[in-house]
């Protein structure tokens, strides 16, 4: 099989490559302040088309946590596709996505678990969001019954060093 040369878009990953601490805010239910918890990313390229995140910070209850992003570009398909696990559910995220006109924002859609415990599957999306200033935004939200998307958790990152 011959290589496919890499693309803007899997140059616009590797931008995220290196090491970034984080300040994450998240909802903790109606009336409730928001959980404020520290963390840090380690980004690395898999070769010139993925890059891995692994993650590791304290959860709501101050547990500790650790996660794995997988995140590539499929230009056959002319999206972004990856994977995301986490220590704190069993559950393995697929993404499906695509950057806006700006190129600064990529937008990762994926089904999952209502928040409602009931069983039912909703729709959420993971939006990492790289500033000018090399700083990066992730945000998560979900698809309220209403049809409008609900943010519960940012997360606010500085590269180290």
């Amino acid at each position: 099989m011959q290589p496919t040369p890499p693309t803007d878009e899997h140059r616009w990953l590797q931008r995220l490559v290196g090491e970034w601490t984080s300040e994450t805010t998240c909802s903790t239910g109606p009336g409730q302040p928001p959980s404020i918890n520290r963390g840090r990313d380690t980004i690395r390229a898999l070769g010139d088309y993925w890059v891995v995140i692994d993650s590791e910070g304290e959860m709501l209850d101050g547990a500790p946590f650790s996660m794995r992003v997988q995140i590539g570009y499929d230009p056959e398909l002319g999206r972004f596709r990856g994977t995301w696990i986490g220590s704190m559910m069993p559950m393995l995220w697929v993404y499906d996505g695509e950057l806006d006109a700006s190129r600064t924002i990529l937008t990762l859609k994926a089904r999952g678990p209502s928040f409602a415990g009931d069983g039912s599957v909703t729709d959420y999306e993971d939006i990492i969001e790289l500033n000018p200033s090399g700083e990066r935004r992730f945000r998560s939200r979900v698809l309220m019954p209403d049809g409008t998307w609900n943010e519960f958790m940012h997360a606010d990152y500085r590269r180290v060093g």
